[in-house]
């Protein structure tokens, strides 16, 4: 374990105070100096460390050890405010499959995180492993500051345990670079036929591509012999961060409080199957769900056109799929004159739901690289029967139903990627007297695509009122 601890943080090159001065409706900062104030508190499942990256933009920052494994996972914390009301669950936050803390977090007007803290909950971000600030090896390594200042979250641990490592997966990286300039070159001539009217805007697609794969090497020594898999979180990450919250924050029921976004939702809806299947407690209080599902199989989701892609990358031994850098290359043809890949947007958030320079921030740092057999894994969601564990026997989804603990399952009207429908699928599943099912969005607009439940501009108006209330019910020790 390895507690930071900041009264003030640095994001970027703009300081500001992390107390909010205002009512819950709006998150205001005042510029203020760093304080940092190192923890040395010891134990026997880690250490404190004193150096404190700037990416982080919570009140702590904290690393926990996951058994049988060199992972240490990043926490970041966020005090509940002395204003709000007084709470009984610290709450944890589960982001979506290759993403980090960033989106819960994207700015003091757009903080997700920062807004439930003023709420008076003890909120906590886990980042999985391979996700943001965690990192296997830490003990031995050397965090260091991102190499290319474009894309803040990347992370590189430099020891000799990793150099070796590297050394080992040269093979590995060799064919998995072949594999993406392959791909980026076939994207690059796929846009030029396409667009010969603007055919010299696409020269820099291709480069764009080779300058976020020499970032995304950076993350390789780190993915290549360390690949896991959607139960790996499930089985290992998930309860190692909720039992070292409860020591923290030391509630009289031992239970947490627990949202998911996507792939955190679908943890959450995994967590219940499995511990209801087993008729155990999984020590949640209550449970928030935002565009999850256990099943899309009768859904229109978008992802199902990337189900073919699913074949070649276990044909061809390809550990890695870096999303990060794909997204990071892409991005400017998206939102940049003259828009030919603006069809992408609405995957991501629906129109106007979304300051341009907040959207930018959140497609050039958010996504991370992410291994395949995760993702492999992830596509059982669209099979017959739904999600199924590594073994292929165990469906999440029968087992939904002997859950106990109380589910607030929210939906996008406009999601393309976790579509209403998808969403029911896994809501009709759980005891009526335990779920509450709620669509946003309106047929003459404003609309909410995946991302706008989280950040999206009304959300704030229209989507956390909600949550508080659901959570505050349940709060009860």
């Amino acid at each position: 374990m390895v507690v930071v601890l900041q009264s003030d943080l640095r994001y970027g090159a703009v300081l500001r105070s992390n107390r909010a001065l205002s009512d819950s409706r709006s998150v205001l900062w005042r510029p203020a100096r760093i304080r940092v104030r190192p923890s040395t508190a010891m134990n026997g499942n880690g250490y404190a460390e004193k150096k404190k990256s700037n990416i982080c933009t919570a009140d702590e920052l904290h690393y926990v050890a996951v058994s049988n494994s060199d992972w240490h996972l990043a926490l970041w914390r966020y005090l509940p405010s002395s204003k709000g009301p007084k709470r009984n669950h610290p709450l944890l936050l589960l982001s979506g499959v290759g993403t980090n803390a960033v989106g819960y977090d994207l700015s003091p007007e757009s903080s997700f995180a920062r807004f439930m803290s003023i709420q008076g909950f003890d909120t906590w971000i886990l980042e999985v492993r391979g996700a943001g600030l965690s990192m296997p090896g830490l003990e031995s390594g050397e965090v260091k500051q991102p190499l290319n200042d474009s894309k803040i979250r990347s992370v590189k641990v430099k020891s000799t345990e990793m150099v070796s490592k590297y050394e080992e997966s040269q093979s590995e990286s060799k064919l998995l670079e072949s594999v993406v300039s392959r791909l980026s070159e076939r994207l690059s001539g796929f846009l030029i036929e396409g667009q010969r009217s603007v055919k010299p805007q696409f020269f820099d697609l291709q480069e764009r591509l080779s300058t976020s794969l020499e970032d995304f090497q950076n993350e390789l020594d780190l993915l290549v012999k360390n690949d896991w898999d959607f139960d790996h979180y499930l089985e290992e990450d998930v309860p190692a961060v909720m039992e070292y919250i409860r020591t923290q924050s030391k509630t009289k029921d031992d239970k947490l409080l627990a949202i998911g976004h996507s792939m955190g939702g679908i943890l959450l809806y995994a967590m219940l199957s499995r511990y209801g299947s087993e008729g155990k407690d999984p020590g949640l209080a209550a449970v928030t769900t935002l565009a999850a599902s256990l099943d899309y199989t009768s859904s229109k989701s978008s992802l199902k056109l990337l189900l073919p892609l699913a074949d070649p990358i276990q044909a061809l031994k390809v550990p890695v799929v870096p999303i990060g850098a794909l997204i990071a290359a892409i991005h400017p043809f998206a939102t940049r004159p003259p828009y030919v890949l603006s069809w992408l947007n609405p995957l991501i958030s629906a129109e106007d739901m979304m300051h341009p320079e907040l959207f930018d921030k959140l497609c050039l740092n958010n996504f991370c690289s992410v291994p395949s057999k995760l993702l492999l894994q992830l596509t059982t969601a669209f099979q017959e029967g739904g999600l199924c564990d590594r073994s292929g026997t165990f469906f999440y989804k029968h087992h939904l139903s002997k859950s106990k603990v109380p589910v607030l399952a929210l939906a996008g009207d406009q999601d393309l990627i976790c579509p209403p429908e998808a969403v029911y699928e896994t809501v009709k599943l759980i005891p009526e007297h335990l779920v509450r099912y709620k669509v946003l969005g309106e047929p003459s607009g404003p609309h909410y695509a995946h991302y706008d439940l989280v950040g999206g501009r009304l959300a704030v108006d229209q989507v956390y009122p909600c949550i508080i209330e659901f959570l505050a019910r349940h709060d009860m020790c």
